[in-house]
């Protein structure tokens, strides 16, 4: 059954909101997504691949397939999902948002579903379901990771991204990232970062089985790239049994 607690944050809601208008442009208040995208698409179709057995050289392994991305912001993610064969759905909390995201997808000629809404939204089965750096802003963790699994289909797939709540994360994140600017401030709340440990759980409680748990570092030489240490942020995969 579908939960019915409203996970949405309205102060956090509106705090993105206000970024709307930049979310696509690479040297604005979300340029740090724009350099983080590369290694998230890079983890997703990895994870798609290994999931269904999918040729690596293949332009659209997600075709015939109902994905979901859930904090959708302006569809720096939804884009690509949906050139990758989806049918997307696309679900911000944020009007300002949506309307960002559904004017760029026409730019783009992407038909994709934008809709107002969190995980409440959400009207499965998807094949597919992503919510990256979302779980962080949201008030109640456990009601939206029970969301996400509802909206699962059976051997459907979940992929979470988040910071860990380490002294890592507080410095580079908030210390540095926030107070000079790189990240717009007031975006994160540190004591709402999850553990690996804590996310974990919650997706065992609902019913997912945990198939991988990666880490993302950054460093100035190289940038983003994926890690065996999780101190700073990491990706999750489960998928519903």
């Amino acid at each position: 059954m579908v939960t019915q607690t409203n996970t949405i944050d309205p102060v956090e809601a509106a705090h993105f909101g206000r970024l709307a208008a930049e979310w696509w442009d690479p040297k604005g208040s979300s340029a740090m997504l724009h350099r983080l995208n590369p290694v998230r698409l890079a983890y997703i179709r990895d994870r798609i691949d290994q999931h269904w057995g999918a040729d690596e050289c293949d332009r659209r392994p997600l075709k015939g397939k109902r994905a979901a991305d859930v904090g959708c912001g302006a569809g720096l993610l939804a884009e690509p999902l949906a050139r990758l064969g989806a049918d997307v759905t696309g679900l911000d909390p944020a009007p300002e948002n949506i309307a960002a995201a559904r004017l760029h997808a026409e730019g783009q000629g992407l038909a994709i579903d934008y809709r107002v809404g969190s995980v409440e939204a959400l009207v499965g089965p998807y094949d597919l379901v992503t919510t990256l750096e979302v779980i962080e802003h949201v008030n109640e963790p456990r009601a939206f990771v029970m969301g996400l699994a509802d909206a699962l289909a059976t051997d459907g797939l979940l992929i979470v991204s988040t910071p860990n709540r380490t002294a890592m994360s507080r410095l580079m994140m908030i210390t540095i990232g926030e107070g000079t600017g790189q990240i717009p401030r007031g975006t994160h709340d540190w004591e709402k970062f999850l553990t690996p440990d804590e996310l974990c759980a919650l997706l065992k409680d609902a019913g997912l089985e945990v198939v991988d748990l990666t880490g993302l570092r950054f460093s100035v030489t190289r940038g983003f790239t994926l890690s065996d240490d999780k101190s700073l942020d990491y990706f999750v995969t489960a998928r519903k049994l």
